[in-house]
């Protein structure tokens, strides 16, 4: 028996991050999108737990002993009471690697809650929910993998149903962003807070994007000082044409725009095509649903 998913890459379409607080966590807030392009992962049963990766960006995995995967396969199976889960996983990694997109949390909620459906564990959302913050604090936004509020560490969440699709395109300059070495630059000269803005009146998606222009990653700053040649991917991005909005996800070093259409946004991903350049257009929103 075999189950496969999609494990979404995750976009901030705003983050907004306070100082370091006493428990080692920065607080934030975010609003925080799915989009319908990301890693496929196969979850088979298999006499003992194993994991192997393909795909593009397999290679930079080659050889992780400690896996997010792993860590929260043998979490569920510790949860469930019967240890390491019998399972073979495949991981297709698509997603660049340090990108700014969730993609080792996606990767690992996607392969708990398909190892739970396939060894039929009586196991309730809240449980799962628990076993993914075992991988930390984006994993029950990733195993959710749906729209939401994001406050507290980025797991006191609230869905957002009323988020409407967004047509984008993310572009990864094939830099490596370290979530660790972007905080730590954060640390160095503090700017921002975790304040959470009121929702929008009109979620329109016209609307929706004037609105979050008057938001910001507050990442970004100090990303920008660890991996500058992210600015560059954030200036050919502004430049695309028909491109209304454009941010860093997450800690980099993945950007996005928002464009009015999918026809707007698969020419500027055209338009945007360098070498070593990583370019997708997609649909931010909710693709577990569909």
């Amino acid at each position: 028996m075999t189950r496969t998913g999609l494990a979404p890459a995750k976009i901030n379409l705003f983050l907004h991050v306070g100082r370091l607080a006493d428990d080692g966590y920065h607080p934030l807030a975010s609003l925080v999108a799915f989009a319908d392009v990301g890693d496929g992962v196969t979850v088979t049963r298999a006499d003992a737990l194993s994991l192997s990766v393909t795909g593009p960006f397999g290679g930079a995995l080659a050889g992780e002993g400690d896996n997010l995967i792993l860590r929260g396969l043998r979490a569920l199976g510790e949860a469930a009471g019967i240890g390491a889960p019998p399972v073979a996983v495949t991981l297709d990694k698509q997603l660049p690697i340090a990108a700014g997109l969730g993609g080792g949390s996606a990767d690992a909620g996607t392969a708990i809650r398909l190892a739970a459906r396939l060894l039929d564990l009586d196991l309730d959302e809240a449980a799962l929910e628990a076993v993914a913050g075992v991988v930390g604090a984006d994993g029950p936004m990733c195993l959710r993998a749906r729209p939401a509020w994001a406050t507290g560490r980025g797991d006191d969440l609230r869905d957002e149903p009323r988020l409407p699709p967004l047509h984008a395109v993310l572009l990864n300059p094939g830099l490596p962003s370290p979530t660790g070495a972007v905080y730590r630059a954060y640390d160095d000269a503090p700017a921002g807070g975790a304040d959470c803005p009121n929702a929008p009146s009109d979620w329109s998606p016209a609307a929706l994007i004037d609105w979050l222009k008057g938001q910001r990653n507050d990442l970004e700053a100090p990303a920008l000082r660890v991996t500058p040649g992210i600015g560059e991917a954030l200036s050919a991005m502004n430049a695309a044409p028909g491109c209304r909005l454009t941010r860093m996800s997450g800690s980099g070093a993945t950007v996005f725009g928002l464009f009015d259409d999918a026809a707007a946004a698969e020419n500027a991903a055209v338009v945007l095509q360098r070498p070593g350049w990583w370019v997708r257009p997609c649909l931010l929103g909710n693709p577990a649903s569909g």
